[in-house]
């Protein structure tokens, strides 16, 4: 006598569950996706601001005849 391997059909909910964890997932890994995007532009930019800001001061330090010191922000005479 052969003897079958009873395998169980999964039940309804198990088709219900399965695809909105997925859709879930999905838009979970959406927005928090955007967010970083958001977050490492506004970073990007914030520090192009910052480098275009020490670019103007050394600009109007050079132009001014750097009274203050040399290149190396080394006190003149020492």
């Amino acid at each position: 006598m052969i003897t079958a391997i009873a395998i169980g059909v999964p039940p309804s909910s198990h088709f219900i569950y399965i695809p909105v964890i997925f859709i879930l997932g999905i838009v979970l890994g959406f927005v928090m996706g955007s967010k970083a995007t958001r977050d490492a532009y506004a970073l990007e930019a914030r520090r192009d601001a910052e480098r275009a800001e020490r670019a103007a001061k050394r600009a109007a330090r050079q132009a001014g005849g750097d009274v203050g010191g040399d290149a190396a922000g080394q006190p003149r005479g020492s």
